[in-house]
């Protein structure tokens, strides 16, 4: 697989939310509420699995709309294995997303670890991305991974307060 192997890149987000923090943990953990709110703006989830065990599978397809102009239908797969569970407060996995149909050249691994405390009436949430590996077409969609992860972030606030 063509991949450059550079220094690894870190994204560190941060959000605190209006909601109970078990309410927060199913958002990341149950696959029908994930597939409400995974994924970049103007995408939608097209699959949607949780085995939420360690040693066990994520994957998640987001799929371009048609707002995406020219690139509505491309689709993107992340698939990953967790790697460490403490029930509703921490889950750490490791993946990789790719463009499907260019999976030799647009390949990204990245480590997602996510802590969820309870801060009075709120739920904190820490993302800590690190990506370890980039395909060698795919150094602008790393870059833009931390706007991708914000949005998201945007939309489980939305999901959350509705």
């Amino acid at each position: 697989m063509a991949l450059l192997k550079k220094k690894n890149k870190e994204i560190v987000l941060e959000r605190y939310y209006a909601a109970p923090l078990e309410t927060v943990w199913k958002a990341w953990t149950e696959a029908e509420r994930l597939a409400k709110w995974w994924g970049p703006e103007k995408t939608k989830v097209t699959d949607c699995e949780v085995d939420l065990r360690v040693g066990g599978r994520i994957y998640i397809v987001t799929e371009a709309t048609g707002e995406m102009g020219k690139y509505a239908g491309t689709r993107w797969p992340m698939e990953g294995t967790f790697t460490h569970i403490d029930e509703t407060g921490r889950l750490t996995y490791d993946a990789r997303s790719w463009q499907e149909g260019d999976e030799e050249g647009t390949t990204i691994h990245h480590t997602n670890d996510v802590t969820l405390t309870n801060e009075g009436d709120k739920t904190h949430v820490r993302l800590h991305v690190t990506i370890t590996r980039i395909g060698t077409k795919a150094k602008l969609a790393a870059f833009g991974m931390k706007w991708g992860y914000k949005a998201q972030l945007d939309a489980l606030e939305k999901l959350l307060e509705g």
